[in-house]
């Protein structure tokens, strides 16, 4: 059965490749290529919600990390690290912007007091309580060009490929 979508950016690639380098199977960047690209486009649409609430995408995972802990939503900086898969080095730029724009504060940890803990500002929970669910919205947003069937079926294949990709079984 031949395909008749029109060609877009990542068949054009191909074919271009295919005419050049007859010997090689192109054929892994129609997935790859494509997830790139629609990666690249996600971002540019997910930064919307960002940018309007004057965050970056480290900031927004910040927030969101402390967010989830649950009350007294606060985390240790290494822990905050491990939740957003950032260095430790680039956590900590994230939280003095954070700090400095008084969403979060930093204090000596009870248990450890070479350790520190950060927390949500009352203002801070506000913020990422109204900038997540816009978030939601706008993620909604994007996946509502796809049937319910089809956003099934994605998620089900990425969520096995991710698993596979990690060493895991598949989900």
């Amino acid at each position: 059965m031949e395909d008749r979508r029109p060609l877009d950016h990542v068949a054009r690639v191909q074919a271009e490749w295919r005419r050049e380098r007859p010997d090689v199977d192109t054929s892994p960047h129609g997935v790859i290529g494509r997830l790139h690209r629609l990666a690249d486009r996600l971002t540019e649409e997910l930064r919307l919600v960002y940018d309007r609430y004057g965050l970056g995408e480290g900031e927004f995972d910040v927030l969101c990390a402390l967010r989830r802990a649950g009350a007294p939503y606060e985390r240790a900086p290494g822990e905050l690290a491990a939740h957003t898969m950032v260095t430790t080095g680039a956590m900590t730029k994230r939280i003095d912007r954070l700090e400095r724009a008084g969403l979060v504060t930093r204090r000596r940890s009870d248990d450890d007091q070479r350790g520190r803990i950060v927390a949500l500002t009352d203002p801070g929970r506000d913020l990422i309580d109204q900038a997540f669910a816009d978030h939601m919205r706008n993620e909604r947003r994007l996946l509502d060009v796809l049937t319910p069937a089809e956003t099934v079926s994605l998620e089900a294949l990425l969520a096995t490929w991710l698993s596979r990709m990690d060493g895991g079984e598949a989900p």
